[in-house]
């Protein structure tokens, strides 16, 4: 079933979900070679070593840090390896936190910043998303 549309615009899509790792080399193999999952170039970003597989149209996003006290050093030092973050692709990253202003959500970002891919990205603070990390890029 497909889910109904509001506008002529696309409708935000996942663009990625992020995993914090302890080593590319680790982690890897078993989305390229084990699930058979294409690896995708990628630049790494924000201290982190990032290897991404494709898994339909989205990516996973395999994040290393890349020096101690990164985010993602962090991140793995308080909660372990896991799921970081998802990301959603929408066709305006501006209204979108406009969007988030208006109704009260908590953004790390207020002005959108270049992340991976050269992308303009910002995230969105867990406590306003039922404590998921959100990151929203444009498509």
């Amino acid at each position: 079933m497909t889910p109904p549309t509001t506008s002529a615009s696309p409708s935000p899509r996942v663009s990625h979900i992020g995993i914090a790792v302890q080593s590319l080399d680790g982690a890897l193999p078993f989305y390229r070679d084990v699930l058979g999952l294409p690896v995708v170039p990628i630049d790494d970003a924000d201290g982190a070593r990032i290897a991404a597989v494709a898994a339909g149209d989205a990516l996973i996003e395999l994040l290393e840090p890349a020096m101690p006290g990164s985010p993602i050093d962090k991140f793995i030092a308080r909660r372990g390896p896991g799921i970081h973050h998802v990301c959603f692709a929408t066709p305006d990253l501006d209204a979108a936190l406009e969007r988030c202003r208006a109704a009260g959500i908590r953004l790390i970002d207020e002005v959108p910043r270049v992340g991976a891919e050269g992308k303009r990205i910002a995230f969105v603070h867990p406590s306003s998303t039922g404590g998921a990390l959100v990151e929203l890029t444009e498509m």
